[in-house]
């Protein structure tokens, strides 16, 4: 008897143990990132100095992580409920090719203005919504749906312009890129409002909770009555838009349209989700875990930049950063990655 309450204690410590350890290695993964953002930012003051926190260069990383943000926002839903989207950089591409035939151009007599932009956004909010109800209704892995619709866009977009991208003509749309509000460039402004708005509709909407449950095992939310497949189809139609916005904000940076403008943006973004936090298993992570992973992401090439670092030099090291992000978030033994 007194063999069995011995071997139950010892059992009971053993499992509390495991606990502890489990909660202290959560911890750690939940700060470890801040503590990376600060450790690069440490290293680069010492080797560049005063010119790295120079108000310049701040303003620039700003600026430069607008983009990012946005796409990377939209892609965290998307991995929250364990599926991957393919399609970015093809919507981008085509929104900011769209941007630009939609406002006064040197293509064409359209002069749409503001509704120009909206209308472009549209176009990619329906490009996330087809997305997810053909996964969901017809049983197809997110990332082969929406690898098609990466081409079908890059098609529509090189359509619009026929060859010879269209240069932006209005004054408005002209002036966005350079101003600025409280010394922070307007674009970053526009990046932190959706930014708002992701984080709302996150903690604070019946959505944002579903969504976690699915990413966390579907099983569960569709057996207490919600509809997994509507939430699935909201996630994409929310990633959708905030592809959308990236791509009016490329097109207006850029000054004209063009399918380049969603070139190689898919990369960092799920480098910049991963080594926030937001595990591609699904169900853990969030907004604010990939505000410090695009800053992350940003502030490491900037660094890199300002050191005159080769190209093809950071390419290399975005992939070992997101290497050994995913080899720490992935729960090893889970059988399905991808939904």
């Amino acid at each position: 008897m007194e063999e069995k309450n011995q071997a139950a204690l010892d059992i009971r410590e053993e499992f509390a143990a495991k606990v502890k350890a489990d909660n202290r290695k959560e911890k750690l993964m939940k700060w470890a990132p801040v503590g990376v953002l600060a450790a690069l930012i440490l290293v680069f003051c010492i080797l560049k100095g005063r010119s790295f926190l120079s108000l310049s260069n701040l303003v620039s990383i700003l600026n430069q992580w607008s983009l990012p943000l946005l796409v990377a926002l939209g892609l965290t839903f998307v991995i929250m409920i364990g599926s991957i989207d393919l399609s970015i950089d093809g919507t981008v591409g085509m929104v900011g090719s769209l941007t630009a035939i939609f406002v006064a151009n040197s293509k064409n007599t359209v002069n749409l203005g503001v509704l120009g932009l909206l209308l472009a956004i549209l176009c990619s909010v329906v490009v996330g919504f087809l997305i997810g109800v053909i996964h969901v209704k017809f049983k197809i892995p997110s990332f082969m749906v929406s690898f098609a619709f990466m081409n079908i866009c890059i098609g529509i977009g090189m359509l619009s312009y026929s060859g010879k991208p269209a240069t932006i003509r209005d004054p408005l749309m002209m002036a966005i890129p350079k101003a600025s509000f409280l010394g922070v460039p307007v674009i970053t402004w526009i990046a932190i409002a959706v930014l708002v708005l992701c984080y709302y509709i996150q903690e604070y909407t019946p959505f944002g909770r579903h969504v976690y449950a699915v990413g966390t095992d579907e099983t569960i939310p569709k057996a207490v009555g919600i509809n997994v497949n509507k939430v699935k189809i909201k996630v994409f139609t929310l990633a959708g838009f905030c592809y959308g916005v990236a791509g009016v904000i490329g097109a207006l940076r850029l000054g004209q349209g063009q399918i380049a403008i969603g070139t190689d943006q898919m990369f960092p973004a799920q480098a910049a989700v991963v080594i926030g936090g937001t595990a591609l298993t699904g169900g853990k992570g969030g907004v604010m875990n990939t505000v410090v992973g695009t800053l992350i992401m940003t502030v490491l090439i900037n660094g890199l930049t300002m050191m005159g670092v080769d190209p093809n030099i950071k390419t290399g090291i975005q992939g070992v950063i997101i290497l050994a992000a995913v080899i720490l978030t992935i729960k090893h033994g889970s059988a399905v990655i991808s939904k």
